[in-house]
């Protein structure tokens, strides 16, 4: 898919397309992280600090649990 940038007052806007918006479940309200790798910008949706929080626990856990038993099913 090639887009062009929109001339928005002084800015540039990329319009998205519904389809990607509906499959990355991305809305109006929903922020978004801009970042790039020095070659390309990437856009995507932000992290709930609360989930990643969560989920950060949980794989803390695991490999608390299963560190010792997965190291020796990966060796």
């Amino acid at each position: 898919m090639v887009k062009h940038l929109t001339k928005h007052g002084n800015s540039l806007a990329l319009i998205i397309d519904k389809p990607v918006l509906d499959l990355l479940n991305i809305t109006a309200d929903t922020p978004l992280s801009i970042t790039t790798d020095g070659r390309s910008l990437i856009v995507s949706p932000t992290q709930d600090e609360k989930r990643q929080k969560i989920f950060e626990e949980a794989l803390a856990e695991g490999n608390r649990k299963y560190g010792k038993m997965l190291k020796r099913l990966a060796d």
